[in-house]
């Protein structure tokens, strides 16, 4: 298509975003000089916090570029510019620039820290939600998203007392966490393995009944017992009502896998059998009876006093990619990306939006590219006239908490 004026060419094809298209958005809507500010934790003069980081993008036909490092803002923006990549994966900040790690003797270029970093996916989530499967999501199971991100976050906060924190959207089926306090990015790698292990509750294949084994001292564990209290706030809607997870005789099953006590679980399956279209609510609830009654006439050495406990927290707790969080020289996805499969913005969540954030309400490119061209003639910031400027309001205020000395306190949305 021919540009006879300013206006950016737009693209409604998801799978096959054109470099011209994309480059129309690093050009346009990108928020560049909030990005540098963010990664490079100062609001002017280049650090080796952005100097020494490395970048990775991947272009068009899929050729991967690692190792790019850019010596200030508008290197950046340069580059971002003319390879227009369809992705932008964030690294490490290296003991040199990246870009001369070819040049450096073996054992010199080594990572030396870089944001703590969670990556929750929907898929892992599979085995338990009934709405969707895959790559696949729908307003019913982004709950366990917003689940995942209440729990994460507060035990960040109040555990770890790390206060400089960004969430952000993948851009399809899950959410990344960002912690950018100083202490968290310079975790070395056993630290962050011990961060993400006491986040960890979940253990065992898809073949395994009962994930969750807690002994009567952790659960007494500040973080367990305000987990459960956010569980429980949850577990009643999400995979009761909106999941059905005892609706039919192959999703009980998994539950009822679970039950330390053979002779409970044929019970409770032939009782269900016989009218299978109870419905979930009411079915857990006379498992619990059950399971309650069981476990006073055999006492608790059998498990059944905290099986309702332990599946609710298996059913709904976070399950973290562990190595995204392990390793400081780990590659992840940048916020304001565009994900190649569905055209949305990968966009940052603010902390208070975690229950009312809709991932189907992020703008696409193809939507923001027309929403710029349909009001081309204002003047101003080509995002302030979109559907993106809440989001980069979002990124403003966190970018504010990790500066040396706070950016205006009223929104410019200068980028």
């Amino acid at each position: 298509m021919e540009m006879d004026d300013d206006r950016m060419q737009v693209d409604d094809g998801i799978d096959e975003i054109s470099p011209m298209t994309l480059g129309h958005y690093y050009q346009h809507l990108f928020p560049h000089a909030l990005y540098y500010k963010w990664l490079n934790y100062n609001g002017k003069l280049a650090t080796t916090e952005f100097t020494h980081r490395e970048f990775s993008f991947t272009i068009k036909d899929g050729i991967y570029l690692r190792y790019q490092s850019f010596k200030d803002s508008e290197e950046f923006q340069r580059e971002l510019s003319r390879l227009s990549p369809s992705k932008i994966d964030i690294g490490a900040i290296f003991t040199a620039p990246p870009k001369h790690a070819k040049s450096l003797q073996p054992g010199v270029f080594k990572p030396v820290s870089k944001e703590l970093v969670f990556d929750i996916d929907m898929t892992d989530y599979d085995e338990i939600r009934t709405c969707c499967q895959g790559g696949d999501i729908c307003a019913k199971c982004w709950r366990f998203m917003t689940v995942a991100m209440h729990v994460v976050d507060r035990a960040l906060r109040e555990d770890f007392g790390f206060t400089k924190i960004m969430w952000a959207y993948s851009g399809r089926r899950g959410v990344h966490c960002w912690v950018c306090d100083e202490r968290a990015r310079k975790l070395d790698d056993a630290g962050r393995k011990a961060v993400a292990g006491y986040l960890s509750l979940i253990r065992g294949g898809a073949e395994q009944g009962k994930k969750v084994n807690l002994t009567q001292r952790s659960a007494q564990h500040p973080h367990i017992v305000r987990s459960l209290e956010i569980v429980e706030e949850y577990f009643e809607d999400v995979l009761l009502v909106d999941q059905e997870i005892l609706l039919t005789r192959d999703r009980w099953t998994k539950v009822l896998n679970a039950l330390p006590d053979e002779e409970l679980r044929k019970t409770m399956d032939a009782q269900w059998s016989k009218r299978p279209d109870r419905s979930s609510v009411d079915k857990w609830s006379e498992l619990i009876d059950a399971v309650d009654k069981r476990a006073a006439k055999k006492g608790s050495k059998f498990g059944l006093g905290t099986f309702e406990r332990d599946l609710m927290l298996q059913m709904t707790y976070p399950r973290l990619d562990e190595n995204v969080t392990t390793h400081v020289n780990h590659l992840l996805k940048s916020p304001f990306c565009i994900h190649p499969k569905t055209g949305r913005v990968c966009t940052p969540i603010a902390a208070d939006q975690f229950d009312s954030f809709d991932p189907f309400t992020v703008p696409t490119l193809a939507q923001l590219l027309r929403e710029v061209n349909e009001t081309s003639s204002q003047s101003g910031s080509a995002a302030k006239s979109t559907s993106m400027a809440p989001y980069i309001g979002v990124f403003e205020d966190f970018v504010s908490t990790v500066l040396p000395t706070p950016v205006n306190s009223q929104p410019s949305l200068d980028f």
